[in-house]
This record gives C-alpha cells, structure tokens and sequence, in this order.
C-alpha cells in the first residue's frame, strides 16, 4: 500500500487550499477520499486563519467523480451495495458543508469534472477553470441518477432545459460552454490556473469575509434553502437505481471498456 496522501491541505496567505490527491485515477472518490474530505472542510471552517478555500485536484483531472473499480469489487462479490446510505454518509455532507460555510469557496477546476467530482464543483461559490475542463453528468453512463446535489444545483446554474439535456445525455461541457451558460467564472491557461485562483482567493480573504459569509447565507436562503431535503431525495432515487440490473451491467461494461446492453430494469 502506497503511504502518498489522497489528499493535502496546506495554508497561504489567509487561504485553506485542498488538493484532491489521486492523480493516477483522475482524482475518484473513494470511501477514504470522500471522509478526508469532509474532514478537511470542517477543519477549515473552524480555522479562523482561513479566510478563503481552494479545493483542486493532482495531475490532469479534478475529479472523475466515484471510482467504479472500487465499487466493482462488492459487486463481483455478488453484492448490490446500498448506494443511497452512501450518498447519504459520503457525499451529501460535503455539498451541505460547501454551501453553509461561511467562507468564499473556489473551485479551481484542471481538466476533467465528472459525476459527483462535477457536483462537487457546482456547489462551490466560484469556478476557475482551465482550456482543458469538461464538466460530465456521466451518472447514466452506468444506469444512475445524478447526485451529490446535481439534480438541484445545476438547474439553478443554466436552466431547467439545458441542464435536464446534459443530464441525460452524459454529454461533455467543454469549458467554453460552461462558461457560455454562466457555469465558470474564469476560463485561464493551464499553466496559470492556481495563480489565477489563489489571486482571487487573497483577495477574498482580505476582505469583510463577515459580510461576505452573511451574503452567502442569504443567497443560500434564496435560492439552495430545499438543498438538503432534496439531498435526501436524490439518496433514496440512487438507492432504487442502484438496485437495477442496469446499473449491474452499466458498471460491468465500464470495467470491460465495452458498450453497455441496457434493459429499462
């Protein structure tokens, strides 16, 4: 077993910077990865020299969202695992914990966000991007819903038509798009993403971050108060989506590199 981190935190200049640390599988949720996480953001919440927080990921991706050869495992043991008790314990308490601190959030995105990686994204406060980002709503690709909040956030980010499109269809969202439809803040060079970043993170830090944490409660407010029902209501769908057969076969193929042969059950 590799003792390399799956995940870094370190500080700079009033600003918590958190690097998803498992390059070589683009950065995929797995059990450790999802709990270290939500470990790093109350530790960050808490921390009163921590003003503003970059969340980014290692290497060529962000995050391909959850790693399916994991999940595969329980599988092959003849096991449908319990999706929805997953969401619920990993990744519903990282998109309640990004949208209710108080603190500005940035997601400075390298390349590929995908499933809840792209979740994880959305429900920060900005998006840097690279030229090289693609955000996928890849949930259907192997037979499930979107999660991790997709369902609600991204609506609210482009739109009712073109989100319910992109979540159906597992499209890419290049950069350009994202930005297009109001998705990214910034689209920058790769070479220069994280000065870009932690220059607007300094920045944020150095301000009234009382008033900026009271804005935020207030947009939360308007416009995500339901977030955490529909959480729970995303949890129980996954939970019936997890127990097809075409989730069975959606991941089969994932692992086999081949086309998936879905039935509707």
């Amino acid at each position: 077993m590799s003792d390399e981190k799956i995940l870094l935190t370190e500080k700079k200049n009033g600003v918590g910077i958190i690097t998803l640390n498992r390059p070589d599988k683009l950065n995929a949720f797995n059990d450790e990865l999802t709990f270290q996480l939500q470990d790093a953001l109350k530790e960050m919440e808490k921390d009163k020299e921590v003003r503003a927080i970059v969340i980014t990921g290692a290497g060529r991706g962000f995050c391909s969202g959850q790693d399916l050869q994991s999940r595969s495992i329980a599988q092959e043991m003849g096991q449908r695992p319990s999706l929805g008790d997953s969401i619920k314990r990993r990744y519903n308490p990282i998109v309640i914990k990004l949208r209710r601190i108080e603190k500005p959030i940035i997601a400075a995105v390298n390349g590929v966000a995908a499933g809840a990686g792209a979740s994880v994204a959305f429900a920060c406060d900005f998006r840097i991007v690279n030229e090289k980002t693609n955000f996928i709503q890849s949930f259907t690709k192997v037979g499930l819903i979107p999660d991790s909040g997709a369902t609600f956030v991204l609506p609210r980010l482009i739109g009712l038509t073109k989100a319910f499109e992109l979540m159906l269809s597992a499209d890419k969202l290049s950069a350009q798009e994202a930005q297009n439809l109001g998705v990214v803040n910034k689209i920058v060079a790769e070479e220069d993403l994280m000065k870009e970043a932690m220059a607007l993170a300094e920045k944020l830090a150095m301000g009234p971050t009382k008033a900026f944490g009271l804005t935020k409660r207030a947009v939360n407010k308007a416009i995500f108060d339901d977030l955490e029902e529909l959480l729970e209501y995303e949890a129980g769908l996954q939970e019936v989506a997890g127990r097809s057969d075409d989730f069975q076969e959606g991941v089969k193929a994932f692992i086999e590199k081949r086309q998936p042969q879905y039935t509707g059950k």
